[in-house]
């Protein structure tokens, strides 16, 4: 059975390398690019405030990339915001601060919902400073509820996410296969993925059905739940808590131990 590897490029090569190792075919599909925002007035202002939060919070080694690169830009020191305490949306993120010297939280489930169960998180006080260091569109459920709560939210576009263009070619040539094949297994990590995804199979909807979605946690599984009810659709998914190779690598034998 096919699997689709829908990660970024420059984190898709270790999943590619363990699936293949296991005897899985799988075809690189990255759902998503992120592209930097130009550095703006509005981000220098954002910047100038970050000594008042709290908490950062960094949802992608890009987010890592991007934001200590126009940290520099504006001329703060890293180790003027040691007061500060950082929330990592994933191991990989982690490994990303710890680059430049910095200690974070790690929740456990790799999504908007885990970071929310962080005691860091959960214990702050009403008037609390939370920035985001995010990409377009990514983690609104979060900052919407911490604002309900009374924090006061520093909002880091940092770059725009999109679908490559080279994966629309990809698509093209995968359709057959698709059509041919009864089923396949498709990683998919956030909406924006999945959105993506419906939209390169808007020429043939039916296709949908035959996939197998592992999906990271609960609110993206109630995401494609809620497309299945309302759409018919009869395709199956299995909600992940970790973007770990280890983790997906086991369910996919798992998926195909059931076929």
């Amino acid at each position: 059975m096919l699997f689709i590897n829908t990660r970024p490029q420059d984190r898709a090569v270790r999943l590619t390398q363990q699936l293949q190792a296991a005897q899985i075919q799988v075809v690189e599909l990255p759902l998503l690019e992120l592209i930097a925002q130009p550095y703006s007035a509005e981000l220098n202002s954002l910047y100038q405030q970050l000594n008042r939060a709290q908490v950062i919070v960094v949802v992608s080694p890009t987010a890592v990339q991007i934001g200590m690169q126009y940290l520099e830009k504006t001329g703060i020191e890293v180790a003027t915001l040691t007061h500060i305490q950082w929330i990592a949306v994933g191991k990989t993120t982690e490994q990303a601060l710890l680059k430049y010297g910095i200690q974070s939280h790690v929740p456990e489930v790799e999504s908007s919902e885990g970071m929310l169960q962080l005691p860091i998180l959960d214990g702050l006080n009403s008037n609390a400073v939370v920035a985001f260091w995010r990409g377009e569109g990514g983690r609104l459920f979060i900052m919407d509820h911490l604002r309900q709560q009374g924090a006061e939210v520093l909002n880091f576009v940092l770059y725009q996410r999109q679908c490559p263009v080279q994966s629309q070619q990809v698509m093209a040539a995968l359709l057959p296969q698709l059509q041919q094949d009864d089923h396949y297994v498709v990683l998919m990590s956030s909406e924006a993925s999945w959105l993506n995804w419906l939209q390169l199979l808007q020429q043939d909807i039916s296709l949908i059905s035959k996939g197998i979605y592992l999906v990271l946690g609960p609110r993206l599984a109630a995401i494609l739940g809620e497309y299945r009810q309302h759409h018919a659709a009869a395709f199956e998914f299995i909600q992940l808590d970790s973007l770990s190779s280890d983790v997906i690598v086991r369910e996919m034998e798992r998926v195909l131990g059931n076929s």
